[in-house]
């Protein structure tokens, strides 16, 4: 029975920290970062608040770990869409697409969350930015890169250039120009993708969030490893 209970007991962990993600994306994205506490996050997430530091060294490492998770599940869905496609063109367009329909349409949470890669304690590196950028790496490739380090690289730039740009308060910018240029650059079809006229499907505007952070055990660090190894 010793095995059984085991894996109860980790399943449960696993939910708590999806639960304590969650919550974090809420509750940042409803009073911005500063007006947010972990004891906040934890009775949002109905988790013991001791529990918040199994998983996390701090706060801003928690927020940064649940927008990542928010970023990599939301371009993943994008990616993965119906019709499902393996054109390089494609899903470069929806890529593009799925990360300026966040700074859209969550525009206090990617706000905070840039302050954040600003901030002296700076990046965070964490799994759920480790799959955000695989799933970059991996558009950049398909679409026909010769060094998909290099080119995920500027991606990566040039898509934070643009959430930074839309997020800044009363001079943000609107999504259509800064989607111009980068399908510009990319040389890509308006048409593709999910234009910003258009309803994105399944998109960031739905306000129920649980399918970004539904159990995964692919997603969750070895249990008991400290915090500050867990991006090794």
């Amino acid at each position: 029975m010793a095995p059984r209970s085991a894996s109860v007991n980790e399943e449960l962990r696993r939910r708590s920290r999806e639960r304590l993600l969650q919550a974090a994306v809420e509750l940042v994205s409803e009073r911005g970062y500063e007006a947010t506490t972990l004891g906040d996050i934890a009775d949002r997430a109905g988790s013991a608040r001791g529990l918040v530091s199994y998983y996390f060294p701090g706060k801003r490492q928690l927020v940064q770990s649940a927008v990542h998770r928010l970023m990599h599940r939301t371009l993943e869905e994008a990616l993965e869409r119906e019709p499902r496609t393996e054109d390089g063109r494609e899903r470069m367009a929806r890529a593009i697409d799925a990360i300026l329909g966040l700074a859209r349409d969550r525009t206090v949470l990617m706000r905070q969350h840039m302050a954040g890669l600003l901030d002296t304690e700076g990046f965070v590196r964490c799994p759920e930015q480790q799959r955000l950028a695989e799933l970059l790496r991996d558009t950049v490739a398909r679409h026909g890169s010769r060094n998909a380090e290099a080119d995920y690289a500027m991606l990566r730039a040039l898509l934070m250039g643009a959430v930074y740009a839309m997020v800044l308060p009363n001079v943000g910018m609107p999504i259509a120009p800064l989607r111009t240029e980068l399908f510009r650059r990319y040389r890509l079809d308006w048409e593709l993708g999910c234009p910003p006229d258009a309803e994105t499907p399944g998109g960031t505007r739905d306000g129920d969030l649980s399918r970004f952070f539904a159990t995964d055990p692919a997603d969750t660090p070895t249990l008991g490893r400290p915090a500050s190894d867990q991006s090794k």
